[in-house]
């Protein structure tokens, strides 16, 4: 009951100096709270959605002039009686302000309560409640679009009537066991694995969008791998066109990961420039290529530096041991100006991109290359597209439950057993939009919210 009392603030705009900040409150006694520390109109005697001028005091001194925005319930966010304070963007002002609303009733929020509010109001499902998120965070235009399409519905519309079918069926199943002494089938068993093999059908569009939707939210971890001195760091820079990293010719100049990201067609790849690969005395630099290989295991791409020119011999030992890599791994010819053309022809038909990161030439047919291991598309609005692996995770427990209930009908179980598999299946979608839910579920959720949000 304490959270749905409590009058809650915190500052909705980024922390630091700036030109004006917006202060955040929430809750029944908003308009009275503030009231007690605004010179100005009576708020509550005001309409909704106005805006109000006037000054904020604090044992007997002006802090800041202000401007109040209204907002009554139910038309307002959290639909909670709520007000936002626009100040000016002075850390000590926004200090004074938040510390007068606690003396007047008022809480500091935690992270996400006020989307939390939104949620436990009704004013959006669970899947909309994490889309906010996920747009405050988008960094690329795709993140942004997925996001919004999330944010509108279309995907908790989806989820709910998949449940809705199920639940028909599941109703009629458990009413035949209440008239089980009289062997009667309310539930057609054709009609229900027709219903189920449609539902997995878009369960599995569903699913398989999830390797291009946590591309497009997290962007891709890009390992650049190689011996010392094949020019990872030169690749490194010639790809962001700038000198992030030091380069030089000698051996193990790089000991630690260098990270940087750059937008190729709306995918946000973060580049890792690694230690050369080498057996090392140097407790530092083998310190690095041991970190090499972590962001190695980890990684989503990688690309894989040949020096061309090394011998032969030496290239065919390195391309041994790329294979043992489990990830994508594009092979990069680099120094294609001090490699023979016999040397050339032989690599080619091991699918190598021929580069040279000094000259930066071939630079964007490598850049091609790595953007076709992703399969980029454009997204319009409307598309549907898992991106949040909580939602991958119970779409395919729910897929799962739906193979147990055909596995079951197939061999002939009773209608109470078919409708514990439909019953759980119903729970696993019910928790993707939050029509099941705990309070371990949403702690988790809206603790990687900001503050304000």
């Amino acid at each position: 009951m304490n959270f749905i009392d409590d009058t809650i603030v915190a500052l909705a705009t980024a922390q630091g100096v700036s030109a004006i900040a917006v202060i955040r409150v929430s809750g029944e006694d908003s308009f009275s709270i503030v009231q007690k520390i605004f010179r100005g109109k009576n708020l509550e005697e005001q309409p909704t959605h106005t805006l109000h001028f006037g000054t904020i005091h604090s044992e007997g001194k002006i802090i800041d002039e202000v401007l109040i925005s209204l907002f009554k319930k139910p038309n307002s966010f959290t639909k909670e009686n709520s007000i936002e304070i626009s100040c000016h963007g002075s850390p000590v002002i926004i200090k004074e302000i938040i510390k007068a609303l606690l003396k007047n009733g008022a809480r500091l929020a935690t992270p996400g309560e006020f989307t939390k509010r939104a949620f436990m109001n009704g004013r959006f499902d669970l899947v909309q409640a994490e889309a906010v998120a996920d747009v405050i965070s988008a960094e690329t235009e795709n993140a942004k679009q997925a996001a919004l399409n999330q944010m509108r519905g279309g995907f908790s519309k989806e989820i709910q009537n998949l449940r809705e079918e199920l639940i028909h069926f599941a109703s009629l199943i458990e009413l035949e066991l209440d008239f089980g002494e009289e062997d009667v089938e309310f539930a057609k068993r054709d009609d229900l694995k027709k219903l189920i093999h449609k539902i997995q059908s878009y369960l599995h569009s569903l699913i398989h969008s999830f390797d291009f939707g946590n591309v497009i939210k997290n962007g891709v971890p890009t390992v650049i791998a190689g011996k010392p001195n094949a020019g990872k760091s030169t690749l490194l820079n010639a790809l962001l066109n700038e000198e992030k990293a030091i380069v030089s010719e000698i051996p193990g100049t790089t000991r630690d990961v260098i990270e940087d990201e750059i937008i190729l067609g709306g995918i946000n790849f973060r580049f890792m420039d690694t230690a050369g690969i080498r057996e090392t005395t140097d407790t530092v630099e083998a310190i690095g290529v041991e970190r090499t290989f972590e962001k190695i295991n980890k990684a989503s791409l990688v690309l894989y530096l040949f020096d061309l020119s090394s011998s032969l011999e030496e290239l065919t030992d390195e391309l041994e041991k790329v294979k043992e890599i489990k990830a994508p791994v594009i092979k990069v010819g680099n120094k294609i100006d001090k490699a023979p053309n016999e040397l050339l022809e032989k690599l080619a038909r091991e699918n190598f991109v021929f580069i040279s990161a000094s000259q930066k030439k071939n630079i964007n047919e490598l850049k091609e290359k790595i953007l076709a291991q992703f399969q980029n598309k454009e997204f319009k609005q409307g598309d549907v597209l898992v991106t949040n692996l909580r939602h991958y995770e119970n779409l395919v427990q729910t897929n799962d439950c739906l193979n147990r209930v055909l596995a079951g009908m197939d061999s002939g179980i009773t209608g109470d057993f078919l409708a514990m598999d439909i019953r759980q299946s119903l729970h696993y979608l019910g928790e993707i939009t939050g029509q099941v839910t705990t309070d371990d579920l949403l702690a988790n959720i809206f603790s990687k919210f900001c503050i304000g949000k």
